[in-house]
């Protein structure tokens, strides 16, 4: 396993389980049973289509020879693989030719953006303009736009307008739009102004090298400050004490020490106030480099972390901030100041299960039993990692509300047989993601609420399993379709190798699903590869260990295979950490040198806090999030649910828990937040 697998991000979108009421009495959750999905609709020349598409995109293609296929579905697509290949040699009256016959279809707009490109390389700006579309976002392809009303005679005031708007970010351009950009300088459409706009823009993203690009066609005295104010941003230098006192000198000041911050926390400490005294700079301006300064010293967890935290100003305090302040107090076992810490948070993120959590634990380490046992109740609310902690903490049932609609067999065929989702079901069926995606996304711009359900059940019917993950949310009662968020597939496979290494088929389930949606042919950019994102040099080696013949990275894309390998790779990494899953979790993400480092910093500290402290986002985030996937793969495997408290130290038997739906509470209002008094006390303490 590699860190951060390109599809973890994908994972990512779904960590909240989002708790919905659904009963006025708790009810109890029944064994799941998931209605069946939709059968694929069968596609006798899909192989066919393959061996066309193979064809257009490695050599001549001859329509003659596929004219069975001119009425497919797909045939657009092989048409845009042959067209695509030779691009660069492709007449006009083709190119328009093909994006009549496809108006209004995706490949029509794949196409587009390809042809507007070439013809912009030959510098063919009729064909540019005869395929432009309004709705073209790419910043490239405007600027190729902009290049052809140029080079046509059509620099009008609107073209002077849409020339402004593109060069108004602080962002690097891209090398399209060099020449456009040069023709508005040359045309006085790039004022001093304009130039001052986009090195204040470049300044906030911490981006000197466009402040210098911009700074280019100012007058000599304005273009010495601004190339100097690009300096400080790359190092902090003492010429900004004599700076002109203007609020842009001190925005800029402040986003170079900002950005120094980041790199030197005790550096930018350290000329922080001689800066701040001689251009004067504002609380806000003081904080955002106080900001950076802090985070990236909690962020590993340094000595003077709770000093720098504390000298941010509480107005530059943002969510972020906060929770690290929590962890910070946590990594030194400073419970009195984690609870502090969680008590200075805006109420909306302390009603958070992860928060709430911690505050009830906080307060059950104090001896403030009711207080805990009340916010242990309303974490247990949501269906998250912390809110099935808050349960057992309780003995309470987990909360699970799941929500599965009686869908008609008439309106699953009438979604299935859109063309685009026709088209969307047949690519995904030859590997071709992206297009599939486009068709998908075509599909679902038309489709109401139901017809979107629906078209993820399809998808689900063909295996494309992560269409739940990036399809269903935009109605909150989406979160409920847990049997589609929550996919089940190789069933016999997970069961048979997870008893074969002594390891809960939940977990297997829950990596799988957190690694790559059930999609077999997933890759990072990493190589990681497969159901369980398996490095090649990983399955060798695990192959070679339990004695099974290795067929070569690409056999990791068989789902077998890769669930074999992966089972027995986490049995090595259980047996390797002691047994403890959660460890074994946060290694699997990270690797085993974050992972040590995180072993010896807080050694014997309950897993609760050991996952909350982990230091990377990204690896806190999957922990919990697998932990809570399988307690859902446990609810659909099996109706009930291993305690999470069990299941993270390594348990696979002891007490289950039945899931029921909760009835709707009231919301209480938050302790209120200390006493300076309480605060004082609690930094004496640290």
């Amino acid at each position: 396993m590699v860190p951060r697998p390109f599809i973890i991000v994908l994972a990512a979108c779904s960590v909240a389980l989002a708790a919905s009421a659904c009963a006025q009495t708790p009810a109890a959750t029944p064994a799941v049973s998931i209605p069946p999905l939709p059968r694929p609709l069968a596609d006798p020349k899909l192989d066919r289509v393959r061996t066309a598409l193979q064809i257009a995109e490695s050599g001549p293609f001859d329509a003659a020879q596929f004219a069975d296929l001119s009425r497919h579905p797909l045939y657009g697509w092989i048409e845009y693989a042959s067209l695509r290949r030779d691009i660069d040699n492709l007449s006009p009256d083709l190119a328009q030719g093909f994006l009549s016959r496809n108006k209004g279809q995706p490949v029509a707009e794949a196409f587009r953006e390809t042809w507007i490109s070439a013809a912009a390389r030959r510098q063919d700006w009729s064909s540019v303009l005869a395929a432009w579309s309004p709705s073209i976002k790419s910043t490239a392809l405007r600027c190729n736009e902009l290049d052809a009303r140029q080079a046509l005679g059509r620099s009008d005031a609107q073209w002077t307008r849409d020339a402004q708007a593109v060069w108004r970010t602080g962002k690097s351009l891209p090398d399209a739009c060099d020449s456009p950009m040069a023709a508005l300088a040359a045309q006085g459409g790039l004022t001093p102004e304009l130039r001052w706009e986009r090195i204040e823009l470049a300044a906030a993203e911490w981006q000197p090298g466009v402040m210098r690009a911009a700074a280019r066609g100012l007058p000599a005295d304005q273009a010495a400050l601004a190339n100097d104010y690009a300096a400080f941003l790359d190092t902090p230098h003492e010429r900004a004490l004599a700076w002109p006192k203007t609020e842009r000198s001190r925005e800029i000041a402040s986003q170079g020490l900002a950005k120094y911050g980041k790199s030197s926390p005790a550096g930018a400490e350290a000329i922080l106030p001689r800066y701040a005294d001689a251009l004067g700079l504002s609380e806000a301006q003081r904080g955002r480099v106080l900001y950076q300064i802090a985070l990236w010293t909690v962020a590993s967890y340094e000595p003077e972390s709770a000093r720098r935290l504390n000298a941010v100003p509480a107005s530059a305090f943002d969510d972020r901030l906060h929770e690290w302040r929590v962890r910070e107090a946590m990594s030194r076992s400073d419970w009195p100041a984690a609870l502090a810490a969680i008590q200075k948070m805006g109420d909306k993120q302390r009603s958070d299960s992860r928060w709430t959590y911690f505050e009830a634990r906080l307060n059950e380490m104090a001896g403030r039993k009711a207080e805990a046992e009340r916010l242990f109740r309303q974490a247990a609310l949501k269906p998250e990692f912390h809110g099935f902690l808050a349960a057992d903490r309780l003995e309470l049932p987990y909360a699970l509300c799941p929500w599965l609609p009686e869908t008609t067999a008439a309106a699953q065929q009438a979604v299935a047989r859109d063309p685009s989702m026709v088209r969307a079901m047949g690519l995904f069926q030859l590997d071709r993601i992206g297009w599939a995606v486009r068709e998908w996304d075509d599909a679902l711009s038309r489709f109401n609420d139901e017809q979107r359900r629906v078209a993820v059940e399809v998808a689900q019917g063909n295996g494309w399993f992560d269409r739940a993950v990036f399809s269903l949310g935009k109605n909150p009662e989406e979160s409920r379709l847990y049997g589609l968020r929550f996919p089940l597939h190789h069933e016999a496979t997970i069961r048979r190798e997870a008893a074969k290494n002594n390891l809960d088929p939940a977990w297997v389930a829950a990596e799988i699903r957190a690694e790559s949606i059930f999609y077999p042919r997933a890759r990072s950019s990493a190589n990681a590869m497969g159901l369980m994102q398996i490095l090649p040099g990983t399955g060798s080696g695990v192959a070679s260990r339990i004695g099974v013949p290795w067929g070569g990275a690409e056999s990791l894309y068989d789902p077998d295979t890769n669930i074999v390998l992966g089972t027995a790779y986490l049995r090595q990494l259980m047996d390797k950490y002691g047994g403890q899953p959660y460890q074994v979790i946060a290694g699997y993400n990270a690797g085993p040198a974050p992972l040590g480092r995180w072993q010896s910093q807080r050694p014997g500290m309950d897993p609760d806090f050991w996952i909350e402290t982990i230091s990377y986002k990204e690896t806190r985030d999957y922990v919990a999030r697998v932990l809570a996937f399988s307690v859902l793969y446990d609810w659909r495997l099996n109706g009930d649910a291993l305690r999470v408290s069990d299941r993270l130290r390594g348990r696979t038997t002891g007490t289950r828990t039945r899931f029921a739906c909760p009835a709707p509470a009231a919301p209480a209002a938050p302790t209120p937040a200390p006493t300076s008094a309480t605060q004082s006390r609690s930094r004496s303490q640290r």
